[in-house]
């Protein structure tokens, strides 16, 4: 028996400071939320994850990306819908405009309307979205907008559209104040006719067809991009969480095993530090 070294008091004291450390680890666990508190606890895991999360961050950039383009695409119709009513307007017009009972001054009522369409329809093509052109760039011409797609960059080309293109420009600056090509009788300026105006509006109708079904096109395959995305975030998360994320269930049982550990490990302790004061017994 010896009173220099507690042998016991040391195993004790050892044993009581692994089951505090390990009630700490639990309690920042529980109380963050988070099974990593340190690097030390899963330097592995951690890497895995830091990847993760700047991958998911990525991809919320690219899915704003996609959504305001998806954003561009609907003005873009919105707009395109309207130019169809004027053109629809602009083609029954001129088919008025043929009827042979009108005199050159009712044809003249029927070229104001078809000229302030052709107006609107001319100024429709100089608006933009946020400052980016929606129907051409400065020189008039269509325009290729390259939207990300996802986390590494990737783009998606969406084509653009021109509404400044002579298809468009051609009708809408037609003359409906004589039926067949001629001088305007009011004016003297020459007039295109309304035969001739009525084949340019259903060239500009067909060619409009077209390209709204090229935004529709465009918006459906924005909408693929947008949900993969969705789709390939909530897996991320789901594989980060399994990572990082504490289980809350499983930890509060350690966390009460611990504690219990903590108690009865000081009051070993409190015994173990005792042993020594028997060797009084002897000396008695």
């Amino acid at each position: 028996m010896v009173i220099n070294t507690n042998l016991s008091a040391l195993n004790a004291a050892t044993l009581l400071m692994q089951s505090q450390s390990n009630l700490n680890t639990s309690l920042q666990r529980l109380s963050s939320g988070s099974k990593i508190t340190s690097p030390a606890d899963d330097s592995a895991g951690l890497a895995v994850s830091m990847k993760l999360t700047a991958q998911l961050s990525r991809i919320d950039a690219a899915s704003n990306n996609v959504n305001n383009a998806i954003s561009f695409s609907q003005t873009q119709d919105g707009y395109i819908q309207q130019v169809n009513s004027a053109f629809s307007r602009m083609s029954e017009l001129a088919v008025l405009a043929q009827d042979v009972t009108k005199t050159t001054s009712d044809r003249e009522l029927y070229q104001q309307e078809f000229h302030a369409l052709g107006s609107y329809i001319s100024n429709v093509a100089t608006k933009d979205f946020n400052g980016v052109s929606l129907f051409g760039d400065a020189s008039g011409k269509s325009i290729t907008l390259n939207v990300t797609t996802d986390s590494d960059a990737n783009t998606f080309a969406m084509q653009g559209i021109d509404l400044s293109g002579t298809t468009y420009t051609a009708a809408a600056a037609d003359d409906i104040t004589t039926i067949s090509q001629g001088t305007n009788p009011l004016t003297g300026q020459a007039s295109s006719g309304a035969v001739q105006a009525l084949t340019d509006v259903k060239a500009a109708i067909s060619q409009l067809a077209s390209d709204r079904a090229n935004i529709g096109s465009n918006e459906e395959s924005l909408s693929y991009y947008s949900h993969q995305l969705s789709t390939l975030k909530n897996n991320l998360a789901a594989a980060n969480s399994q990572i990082t994320d504490v289980d809350v269930a499983t930890e509060s049982t350690n966390y009460a095993k611990e504690n219990i550990l903590v108690q009865t490990g000081t009051a070993m302790l409190a015994q173990a530090n005792s042993l020594p004061q028997s060797v009084l017994k002897l000396l008695s």
